[in-house]
C-alpha cells in the first residue's frame, strides 16, 4: 500500500536540507516554481514547493533519498514540453530539473551508440555527431531532453522508419525512490540475461525511477534525402495511400498527414502557399537510385488514389522549409486564435482503421465552437486532433473533454491505444483500465508499490487513483 506524502512542515525541513546539499541550486522562487508546474498543454499549473538542479547521478541519488525520507513528492523535469500534465506538482513537493545534466558522456561510433546525461537534448546530440556520419533518429518535433523522451516513450515523425524510444534505448542509469542507482543493461546489441529493466523504465514517466543517463542507438546518415508532397480529394484517399505505402514495404523516412485546417494554419504561420486540401508529406532516403525507386513507387500509389500536384524537393533548403513547417504545426494552429491553448489529443490505431477513425473524429468536431485540425504520423497509425480552446472557459473545456473522450473510446474500440507517444501523465490515467484491463493495471500497481512504496515519485501520474 502506497503511503501519503508529506505535510508542509516536513517539506520545509526537506528544503533546508536540500539547500545544505545544493546551495543556490535549490530554489523556492515563485517564477521558477511556476515554470516547473506546467508543460505545453491545457492542464492547469500545479506548483512544486521547490526546484532543484542536480549535476550528477550522485546528486540525484542524494535528493531522492532525502525526499523519500521526508515523504515529499519528487517530480522529474526535462525541457517542459510534455502534453499530459507529466510535470505538474499535483501534491507540491520538489521539481527535479535535469537540464544541467547535459554532458555527452561517450560516443561509440563503431558500435552505433552514445551515452548521455538525461538533460542532453536531441538537437544537441545531433550537433555533436555532425562530423561522425551518424545521427540520432527519434524526432518528436520539440527539442526535448533524451531523459524525458525515454521517460515518455516518445517517437514522432521518423518512427515509421526508425521506431520509437522503446526501440532506440540500449540502456539506462536510473535512480530509485530510495536513492539506489540501477544500471538496466549493458551495451551489447542483444541479451537474454534477466528481466528487461530497460523497457520497464522506458515510458514509466518518472513514476518508477529517475532516469539520469541514457545510452541510445545511432544510425548512419543517409547518402541522399528527398521530400515530396501530394494533395488528395478526400481524407480517405490520403490515408489509403499511406496504408498502401506501408503494406508495399516502401521504406519511407517520414509520412505525415495534414487535413485542410492544418494546411491553412501552416500556410499562414510559415509563409507557404500549399493547396488547402488533405495532404501527405513524404521523406525518402538512401542511395540516389534507391531514393528514386522509393519516391516513384509512392507517387504511383498516390496518383492511383486520386493524388494531385506531386511535388519533389531534393535541396536541403526546400526539405528543411517543408519539414520545419510541419514541426511548427503546434505553434501554427495556436496562432490562429491568440490567447488560446492547444488541447492536443494523441491516438494510435491499427493502420487499417486509421481513415475511419480520423474521419469520425473530424465529424465529431465539425460543430465545435472552437477551431480544430488533424495531423498524423500515418505510417504507424498515430494521429492527433488539436482543439484550440480557451482553457479558462469552462464550457469550451467541457466541450473539448467530451470530444477527446469520444476519440479515445473509439480508438480503444478499434484496437488502438489512448496514447501513441504523448504518454499518460494524469490526463489519461483514467483510461488505463479500459485499455489494459484490471488485472494488468493491478500488476502495474504492484510494481509501483515495490519500487516506490512511499509514493514519492511523480504521484498522481500514469496509474489511476495514485
Amino acid at each position: 500500500m502506497l503511503q501519503p506524502i508529506a505535510n508542509p512542515p516536513r517539506t520545509a525541513e526537506l528544503v533546508a536540507r536540500l539547500r545544505d546539499l545544493l546551495g543556490d541550486r535549490c530554489s523556492t522562487s515563485v517564477s521558477e516554481r511556476e515554470h516547473h508546474g506546467r508543460g505545453e498543454s491545457y492542464h492547469p499549473v500545479a506548483l512544486p514547493d521547490a526546484v532543484v538542479y542536480p549535476l550528477s547521478t550522485a546528486e540525484v541519488s542524494a535528493i531522492a533519498a532525502l525526499c523519500n525520507e521526508h515523504r515529499v513528492a519528487l517530480i522529474a523535469f526535462g525541457a517542459g514540453t510534455s502534453l499530459e500534465g507529466h510535470v505538474s506538482a499535483l501534491s507540491g513537493g520538489v521539481s527535479l530539473d535535469l537540464r544541467r545534466m547535459d554532458t555527452i558522456l561517450a560516443v561509440h561510433a563503431e558500435d552505433l551508440d552514445a551515452t548521455v546525461q538525461a538533460g542532453v537534448t536531441r538537437k544537441a546530440l545531433n550537433a555533436h555527431l555532425r562530423d561522425t556520419g551518424l545521427f540520432f533518429a527519434i524526432d518528436p518535433g520539440a527539442d526535448a531532453t533524451l531523459g524525458g523522451m525515454a521517460a515518455t516513450r516518445a517517437s514522432g515523425t521518423a518512427a515509421v522508419r526508425y521506431g520509437t524510444m522503446r526501440e532506440n534505448v540500449v540502456a539506462l542509469t536510473v535512480v530509485l525512490a530510495d536513492g539506489r542507482v540501477v544500471k538496466t543493461a549493458s551495451r551489447a546489441r542483444k541479451s537474454s540475461a534477466g528481466y528487461d529493466l530497460t523497457r520497464l523504465f522506458v515510458g514509466s514517466e518518472g513514476t518508477l525511477g529517475i532516469i539520469t543517463e541514457v545510452t541510445v542507438r545511432l544510425h548512419g546518415q543517409p547518402e541522399a534525402v528527398s521530400a515530396a508532397i501530394c494533395t488528395f480529394p478526400a481524407i480517405s484517399d490520403a490515408i489509403q495511400t499511406a496504408i498502401e505505402v506501408v503494406q508495399s514495404g516502401i521504406p519511407v523516412g517520414r509520412m505525415e498527414f495534414l487535413d485542410p485546417n492544418a494546411i491553412a494554419a501552416v500556410n499562414a504561420h510559415s509563409g507557404l502557399d500549399l493547396a488547402v486540401r488533405p495532404t501527405l508529406f513524404f521523406e525518402f532516403s538512401g542511395s540516389p537510385s534507391a531514393m528514386t525507386e522509393q519516391s516513384e513507387a509512392a507517387r504511383d500509389l498516390a496518383l492511383g488514389n486520386g493524388g494531385e500536384g506531386w511535388s519533389f524537393a531534393t535541396s536541403p533548403e526546400d526539405r528543411s522549409r517543408l519539414w520545419h513547417a510541419r514541426h511548427e504545426f503546434h505553434y501554427a494552429i495556436q496562432a490562429r486564435r491568440p490567447g488560446a491553448t492547444v488541447w492536443a489529443t494523441d491516438a494510435c490505431v491499427p493502420v487499417s482503421r486509421m481513415a475511419e477513425c480520423i474521419e469520425a473524429s473530424l465529424a465529431d468536431a465539425a460543430g465545435a465552437s472552437f477551431p480544430h485540425a488533424a495531423v498524423g504520423h500515418v505510417g504507424d497509425g498515430n494521429f492527433h486532433m488539436s482543439y484550440l480552446i480557451r482553457a479558462d472557459d469552462p464550457a469550451e473545456l467541457a466541450e473539448a473533454q467530451a470530444l477527446n473522450a469520444r476519440l479515445i473510446e473509439r480508438t480503444l474500440a478499434f484496437g488502438g491505444t489512448c496514447t501513441g507517444e504523448h504518454g499518460v501523465g494524469y490526463g489519461k490515467s483514467k483510461y488505463l483500465v479500459a485499455e489494459h484491463g484490471t488485472e494488468a493495471v493491478d500488476v502495474m500497481r504492484a510494481i509501483k508499490a515495490v519500487l516506490d512504496p512511499n509514493g514519492v515519485l511523480n504521484p498522481g501520474k500514469v496509474l489511476p487513483g495514485l
